[in-house]
């Protein structure tokens, strides 16, 4: 069989550049000091438990009832990829490689069907492999709690240190997710030229990122997911429309409020809408206008 697939889209960030640079920051640590810093990061395993080999492909689907997936490609094509149709009706695509990777089940419970295709020319694809893989999840955190293929962090990755060390002293989550938010604002300026130049399958590397100060959205939001996902507080990296912009933002969930939808900045106890980059860049309160209630920022994939 073969398929013909798309070019992907590449991730690139809404810049209001009519907007002056401000940021007003946010305190940490406010709310008392007796909240557990230490970090919680989980690590995906493929443990052969249920496991699914075929031509080019390893599929571990140990752990779904965690909420993720794990692949491994081991034939020769240039440009592999994997793609995920999920019970909610939405088709996922990602780059894949030799290197065995998580993926996480943000469709619900229901019949996954995964695909990995191989190259072979143009943009045209060849299918090597297909399995459906029933899940039901237990966890319903899970994929937002785990490492995944864009939003990779290990016990050893600096970001987990720093997102502990910004923990320290602080009373509860809503705490951490302000300080949190506040370093990476505040420290990872917008590479204009990167945006413009980065290639399809683009992913972060939440590290660089974070040691060289710059990055586009993607790179702040799956820098954001995982120093918060180390803290245990679960976090969707989301990717869709805001406005007419393709764009990436976060949700962030803790016991006091449940979910806080389309990326969150905090101003003492009051929540407003959001976003990492936006407010790295700009007027906090233009860019709040812009924002409004959240209805012109329309995910279309969560991660």
């Amino acid at each position: 069989m073969r398929i013909h697939l798309k070019t992907e889209y590449v991730l690139t960030c809404l810049i209001l550049l009519t907007l002056t640079l401000a940021l007003t920051g946010c305190g940490g640590g406010s709310s008392g000091g007796n909240r557990d810093n230490t970090p919680k990061v989980l690590t995906p395993t493929p443990d052969g438990a249920v496991a699914y080999n075929g031509p080019s492909t390893n599929i571990d689907a140990s752990h779904t009832d965690e909420g993720y997936v794990m692949v491994q490609y081991t034939g020769a094509s240039d440009k592999p990829k994997l793609q995920i149709a999920m019970p909610n009706g939405n088709t996922y695509t990602y780059d894949i490689n030799g290197e065995w990777n998580a993926f996480p089940l943000t469709g619900g419970d229901g019949t996954y069907t995964l695909t990995v295709l191989e190259h072979a020319y143009a943009d045209q694809y060849t299918t090597a492999f297909t399995q459906p893989v029933d899940v039901a999840i237990k966890n319903a955190y899970g994929p937002y709690l785990y490492p995944n293929i864009y939003v990779k962090f290990t016990p050893e990755s600096a970001c987990v240190a720093k997102a502990a060390e910004l923990a320290n002293g602080c009373g509860n989550d809503i705490d951490v997710i302000t300080n949190v938010y506040d370093y990476v604002t505040k420290n990872i300026t917008y590479d204009t030229a990167k945006a413009q130049t980065v290639d399809t399958g683009y992913v972060p590397n939440v590290d660089e990122v974070m040691a060289s100060g710059t990055g586009i959205c993607f790179d702040y939001t799956a820098l954001m997911a995982a120093m918060l996902r180390s803290q245990g507080i679960p976090t969707r990296l989301e990717v869709g429309y805001a406005g007419t912009a393709y764009h990436a933002w976060l949700s962030v969930y803790t016991e006091e409020t449940g979910w806080i939808d389309k990326a969150v900045e905090i101003k003492g106890s009051d929540w407003t809408l959001m976003d990492p980059t936006l407010a790295a860049s700009n007027d906090n309160s233009a860019v709040a206008d812009f924002i409004g209630d959240g209805s012109s920022y329309q995910p279309r994939f969560v991660y």
